[in-house]
């Protein structure tokens, strides 16, 4: 069955055009398939006005053409620029059934709508000069630019633009699929709107997952405190970090946050339960559904120990902010619990390297470092990536920029400890707070605080049941 929420590398989608083809299609049948999809969103964007299609040589060229005669035939005006010769013979054909105007390279045309089909996913070195030229300055002559299955000069699998100063699209029609370009940036920020095209492509194993709204549910009739979850949230040198963590995880439906610290804490909430150290003795509590350390750490010798005996406990993790920049790879050792670190880049950075493991892009990193290090990897930014050691890879859609503010990071880390507390497998407590924390900020006003982010989790969670 189609997965509309699936995300392939360029292999996998290769791999996926061929068991169709295996099956009955044609390169043909499937062009003029993703051709006429990618066609009737233009229609509705572009309505009567002025198209310029720009086709390069392969078969991302000739959606480009079968997008041509498809809006012709309705009465578009349309008008396709080819950077050179067809090289396929899906292409020349699509190319040979379009009965509007092909004009070469040089004719620099104007009009409404560029629609880019200069090279699809599969590009895997850098635009060549003309080709990037011609790109700039027809997307300079154009109103709006809309790009087929991929914005021409970007990596499909990293993300990564190949050519600096490739123009930003208004909108993106992915094709079958979608790439992981699409959703990581810096590619991300480049695509504009973004649209899926379906061509019949089935569940492919192994695929990424575009991380959609969870489905929560409302606390058993017989449910009770505990087994709702019991969170404990290990206070360090800065109080406020952990006190923000304390009320996400509060809000995030979690029955009872414990805030492990051995100072009076201003402002703490009369609901918020805090226990005296020492730590051993406050983890001996078998009702622990999870722990939470690193919001507010610091970093000295006394944290050093502090980490040490919250990683003795057996029980579900969560590893945040400090507790990162301290961890080493044999404190885990013997570690039987569930671990989930959630290091933004430069955490990231740190333990890839601690652990011996490289990417070219973040995702691959994410990757690399959960199967070394047996952890759940919340690799957090505009393009939050979730690794499972197991290889399974869930991607975030971005979320608002006004999430860069200080103790969001403690907000998403108390609400993945709070889901975790009462039992839900990590992937699907990562995923349900790394939702809640964006939809919570989309609710907020622009120029929110961390302690206005969290005023939106309820809601938030309210629009999951």
């Amino acid at each position: 069955m189609p997965n509309p929420d699936q995300i392939l590398t360029v292999a996998q989608m290769r791999a996926a055009e061929q068991a169709l083809i295996d099956a009955g299609e044609t390169v043909d049948s499937l062009m003029r398939t993703a051709g006429c999809g990618g066609a009737e969103y233009l229609w509705r964007i572009a309505g009567h006005r002025a198209v310029t299609v720009l086709c390069g040589p392969g078969n991302n060229g000739g959606d480009g053409y079968v997008i041509a005669e498809h809006l012709r035939s309705r009465g578009g005006d349309v008008t396709v620029v080819s950077l050179s010769d067809p090289a396929t013979s899906a292409a020349r054909d699509a190319r040979a059934a379009f009965a509007g105007p092909v004009l070469p390279a040089d004719a620099g045309p104007k009009g409404d709508v560029l629609v880019d089909c200069l090279f699809g996913s599969g590009l895997s070195r850098p635009l060549e000069p003309a080709a990037i030229a011609l790109l700039g300055d027809l997307a300079a002559s154009h109103d709006r630019l809309i790009a087929i299955d991929m914005p021409s000069g970007v990596d499909g699998d990293a993300g990564l633009p190949l050519n600096s100063d490739l123009p930003r699209c208004d909108v993106t029609l992915a094709l079958g699929a979608w790439k992981y370009a699409h959703w990581l940036m810096p590619s991300a920020a480049m695509m504009g709107e973004r649209r899926l095209v379906p061509i019949g492509v089935d569940a492919v194993d192994g695929a990424g997952q575009l991380m959609g709204r969870p489905a929560l549910a409302v606390p058993a009739l017989d449910a009770h405190k505990y087994t709702r979850g019991l969170v404990l949230v290990v206070a360090g040198e800065m109080p406020g970090a952990t006190l923000l963590a304390s009320k996400a995880a509060m809000a995030g439906g979690a029955g009872y946050v414990k805030l492990a610290t051995a100072a009076v804490l201003p402002q703490c909430p009369a609901d918020l339960v805090t226990v005296a150290y020492p730590l051993d003795q406050v983890l001996d509590d078998a009702r622990i559904g999870a722990v939470l350390i690193g919001p507010g750490m610091g970093r000295s010798e006394a944290m050093v120990e502090r980490l040490r005996a919250v990683l003795r406990w057996r029980g579900p993790l969560v590893l945040d902010a400090d507790a990162l920049m301290l961890l080493e790879p044999q404190m885990l050792a013997g570690q039987r619990g569930i671990v989930i670190a959630t290091p933004h880049e430069g955490e990231l950075a740190r333990l890839a390297k601690l652990y011996g493991v490289a990417g070219e892009c973040k995702l691959q990193t994410a990757k690399a470092l959960a199967a070394a290090s047996d952890m759940v990897i919340v690799a957090k930014g505009p393009d939050t990536v979730i690794a499972v050691p197991d290889g399974r890879i869930v991607v975030a859609p971005p979320a608002t920029s006004w999430l860069s503010v200080a103790g969001t990071g403690d907000v998403l880390a108390g609400l993945i400890v709070s889901r975790l507390s009462a039992g839900t497998d990590p992937l699907t407590a990562v995923c349900e707070a790394v939702w809640l924390h964006g939809e919570s900020a989309r609710r907020a006003a622009p120029a929110f605080s961390a302690e206005g982010l969290i005023a939106h989790i309820s809601a938030s969670y309210a629009s999951c049941l």
